[in-house]
């Protein structure tokens, strides 16, 4: 029996793997058919609603494979504490939490399906049958979270006897919890008595138990449980709460699965995974080498040139420090050259670990992409008829990103100045074959930067023909990674997109139900009457994503905190694309900030260093980090004068 269970699981994690990929893989060709189709006048039919159900279609299955992987994006404090009693039943409150939730997401989802209207297709597939995949998604993520659970909490005996139920509890009572659903889905809209008053009483004691609930999930998130489960939690309790049908945070979890500006999120982490696999950082370290080892500090103008390219297109700073981290450790240590005499370890260790995030200030950037679709969207909530392009979001940043680099670059040649670092002829020969051995890297940005602000490629089509190219160059031409290592790639970046998607979907819910409570207005009303002052608003506000950002991930802070923040931007006259540049580089700052800074514990880990030193390494950068973000905090010309030339 247990070799049947086995062997069935395997063969259905096959076929979801081969569905994820596949999905993946047709919202990459589709948007490049229909580009390449364009100048002939002819139109794939049903193309841009297919591409929404794909996007759709890849964020389920990728949510259910990094389910089965427990991968999804945590903050979790489990890992601070030295007691193993303390950890286990955190552990357990995070396993616990997760399986009622996605319990009710699933009986949230079976009364979307059940009620969705009949009759639209997507090309030949009805619409419908779109609505079932999140059914099953989502029945697929509360077994395994209770499976996981099971697991878990099955190595204390001692603990073995009141923990074995618990799974089986979070779903009986995920159920119990969903009896609004479940009482529509049996009788309709009006059930008979006594379910007509149960449903009553978890309508009232939710209004008199939210804050204790709060309290609850927040204690979760800290414990471990995904953010997802956090944030689609709150929802339906604040919907609960306000006399709203708790279901309805599934209408907006598939209205952010259908979200047609958020296709280029899976499609660009897909061509960061394929560049970071591949040896394309080998050949960019040596062009760019071999084009600055000749000035003073030329190695450190490299170093951040790269980060900045490579993070460009992962939208993670960790994945460049874990990427790039070992080979332009070493050419730092050496000096840029093929011997001793480089620079020292903590300069060294310090650099690589701040220079990771600059590049999620520059075209194609995934928080940039994020940020401005959660803008629009709040805007849109707020009744507000004025909606800005993600174009508007990239340029605003592309002046703030270059004074970042430009920062850092002059910073670490200053603090080096002491350092003897031999400078080599400039060698024309040397240059141009580095320049040719990585062509195809140095051209990608430049044809999707070009090809999207000439207006020739939509956003979604630059993001698929970003991973069309790359996947050319890399398997095919300079064959870094075999065809049979493709699917392997995948894999590494369904992690990503299922956790970043799934965060998505439930934020879409939240914000929603946020701006529908008027929280964020109420807030806004109150902050203005307590501090005028615009100044000490945006200083504020500093602090708090700089502390948010050391804790946080920079995905899950801007769909949690942006709906909270724009109201109060609004009434002191901050403007929506000033205050995403500011959101972002204020973040990514925070996660250089102790004691908790995510890219902290990815240099730890990447560079074999106690936690720490890494702190210690870094502060510097850091202080130059800050100052920048003052600059472009205070000093909104910096965010607004591209736009403006452009628009004008």
């Amino acid at each position: 029996m247990e070799k049947l269970l086995s062997s069935t699981m395997k063969a259905a994690g096959r076929v979801e793997k081969g569905i994820c990929y596949a999905a993946l893989t047709s919202m990459a060709l589709l948007p490049v058919a229909v580009a390449l189709l364009r100048p002939f006048n002819i139109a794939i039919a049903g193309a841009p609603s297919l591409q929404l159900h794909l996007f759709l279609t890849a964020g389920l299955f990728s949510a259910m494979l990094t389910t089965q992987a427990k991968t999804h994006i945590a903050i979790s404090i489990v890992q601070y504490s030295k007691s193993e009693r303390v950890k286990d039943a955190l552990s357990i409150l995070a396993g616990f939490l997760s399986v009622v939730v996605s319990t009710i997401l699933f009986w949230n989802a079976f009364l979307l399906y059940r009620y969705s209207p009949r009759g639209r297709m997507v090309g030949f597939i009805p619409e419908s049958f779109f609505v079932f995949l999140m059914v099953i998604a989502y029945a697929v993520i509360a077994v395994r979270f209770a499976i996981t659970m099971a697991q878990d909490s099955s190595g204390t005996a001692a603990w073995r006897r009141w923990i074995t139920p618990l799974p089986f509890l979070g779903l009986l009572l995920g159920s119990i919890f969903a009896l609004p659903a479940i009482t529509k889905l049996v009788w309709g809209f009006e059930p008979p008595e006594p379910f007509f008053s149960w449903v009553n009483i978890l309508y009232d004691s939710t209004f008199y138990l939210q804050s204790p609930l709060f309290l609850v999930l927040i204690a979760a998130a800290f414990a471990g449980s995904p953010i997802f489960i956090v944030i689609g939690a709150i929802a339906m309790v604040m919907l609960q709460a306000g006399g709203r049908e708790p279901e309805t945070a599934s209408i907006h979890i598939f209205a952010a699965l259908t979200n047609g500006n958020l296709i280029a999120i899976p499609l660009f982490t897909v061509t960061g995974f394929f560049l970071s696999e591949s040896k394309a950082g080998v050949r960019l370290v040596a062009a760019f080498r071999s084009l600055f080892n000749w000035l003073p500090g030329g190695i450190i103008i490299a170093t951040v040139v790269i980060c900045a390219f490579f993070t460009s297109f992962t939208g993670a700073s960790g994945v460049t420090i874990l990427a790039l981290g070992g080979i332009l450790f070493i050419i730092l240590q050496k000096g840029g050259g093929t011997t001793g005499g480089g620079y020292s370890e903590k300069f060294s260790v310090g650099l690589l670990t701040s220079a990771g995030g600059i590049g999620i200030l520059f075209p194609p950037s995934l928080p940039i992409i994020l940020v401005a679709s959660t803008i629009n969207s709040i805007l849109f909530f707020m009744g507000e008829s004025v909606q800005y392009d993600i174009v508007d979001f990239f340029l605003g940043a592309i002046i703030p990103g270059i004074i970042l680099v430009l920062a850092m670059i002059v910073y670490g040649v200053i603090a080096t100045k002491k350092v003897k670092i031999p400078v080599e002829p400039f060698n024309l020969k040397e240059t141009t074959a580095a320049l040719k051995g990585s062509f195809f890297e140095i051209l990608l940005p430049i044809i999707l930067v070009g090809g999207f602000f000439s207006g020739i490629l939509t956003l979604v089509e630059v993001s698929a023909v970003s991973v069309v190219y790359v996947f050319i160059v890399q398997v095919f031409i300079h064959r870094d990674i075999a065809l049979k290592d493709v699917p392997a790639v995948l894999f590494k970046a369904v992690p990503i997109i299922g956790g970043i998607i799934s965060i998505l979907a439930m934020a879409q819910a939240l914000s929603y139900t946020v701006i529908y409570s008027q929280v964020p207005a109420r807030f806004a009303e109150w902050m203005y009457t307590a501090v005028e002052s615009r100044f000490v608003f945006l200083l504020l506000l500093n602090v708090a994503l700089l502390l948010l950002g050391s804790f946080m991930d920079i995905f899950s802070a801007i769909l949690v905190v942006l709906p909270l923040i724009v109201p109060l931007a609004q009434i002191y006259g901050v403007d929506p694309i000033h205050l995403g540049v500011i959101f972002i580089i204020n973040l990514e700052a925070g996660f250089l900030t102790p004691p908790v800074g995510m890219n902290l514990f990815m240099a730890s880990y990447r560079f074999s260093k106690p936690f720490t030193e890494i702190c210690r390494y870094v502060l510097p950068f850091l202080a130059v980090r800050l100052v920048v973000v003052l600059l472009v905090t205070y000093i909104p010309w910096f965010s607004s004068f591209l736009v403006g030339i452009i628009k004008n």
